[in-house]
């Protein structure tokens, strides 16, 4: 049995330490300001997030490109080359085309690397959601699974991960086609902070508003104690664009208070997330009860 190697992309914000950590690698996206492209490192600096999401909130339009066939080949070659089956797990096809790219680029590369696997998933989810669900495939493949259960297993756990997110406004969100118009408008209310989570398609929808942005990481919090059955041994991943060290703080000390013995992983949002959410948004993931809710 061949070993596996666990890819992600750009939109799976998880830190260079967890990257390291799980042995994963990723495909990288791009954002593209006045016209110039660069990569979407996720490996960025706390000072380098910080001056991207000021150059947003100054009012600069950041937009972001799709993995692109020449960094899928790249990558999926370098691996297979060195003997792995390859398991990429990338951002959900209702809010990216990378997976199916992906998966073109990989039913090319079967012809020339017939004894080898190559799975595309589509994890049916953003940002950490993304994350998690590649350090679980990491898991596996430490654990010496093949590249087909391991596949397996993702798509069978996919639909459990809960996400809880708010921001401060929906207009990015908007202006990157995430969320109907209608929800923006309700999202921008004086003081109103909406709840968006990952619908069972893997559609960002908005399912609440509350008042105040110390509610809404209350109300996010809740909704994640509520998916998870108790906390002892479970991580809850945080996730947040930039946020001052006392939101951060202040949303960690929710978490430990609510949902007492989880383990608590901490990362900022990258910039492909980040130019879609923009600046200070911030989010709760973990695994607990299949997701449900239908947008469509």
């Amino acid at each position: 049995m061949n070993k596996v190697k666990i890819i992600t992309d750009s939109c799976s914000d998880l830190s260079g330490e967890l990257l390291e950590k799980y042995n994963i690698d990723y495909c990288k996206m791009a954002i593209v300001e006045d016209g110039a492209e660069s990569p979407a490192i996720l490996t960025w600096s706390r000072e380098d997030a910080h001056a991207l999401y000021d150059k947003i909130r100054a009012g600069k339009r950041i937009t972001t490109t799709q993995v692109p066939v020449e960094e899928f080949t790249t990558v999926f070659t370098k691996y297979l080359d060195e003997g792995y089956d390859v398991v990429y797990i990338g951002c959900s096809s209702k809010q990216s085309g990378s997976v199916n790219t992906g998966a073109l680029v990989a039913k090319k590369l079967s012809a020339s690397y017939p004894e080898r696997k190559i799975f595309c998933i589509d994890s049916l989810n953003a940002s950490l959601g993304i994350g998690l669900l590649a350090i679980e495939a990491a898991k596996l493949a430490m654990a010496d699974m093949g590249a087909e259960e391991i596949n397996g297993r993702i798509c069978d756990i996919r639909k459990n991960v809960n996400q809880f997110v708010t921001v401060h406004t929906l207009d990015h969100l908007k202006k990157a086609g995430r969320v109907s118009a209608t929800s923006a408008f309700f999202g921008n209310l004086i003081g109103v902070k909406p709840i968006i989570i990952s619908d069972v398609n893997g559609v960002q929808t908005p399912i609440k508003k509350v008042k105040g942005r110390q509610t809404s990481f209350k109300e996010a919090v809740a909704l994640l104690r509520d998916t998870m059955e108790g906390g002892e041994g479970q991580t809850v991943y945080i996730a947040h664009a930039d946020c001052s060290d006392e939101e951060v703080a202040a949303l960690t000390d929710l978490v430990k208070a609510e949902i007492p013995g989880a383990d608590i992983c901490t990362c900022i949002i990258g910039p492909i997330i980040g130019a879609s959410v923009g600046p200070d948004a911030v989010g709760v993931w973990s695994l607990g009860k299949p997701v449900t809710h239908c947008c469509e």
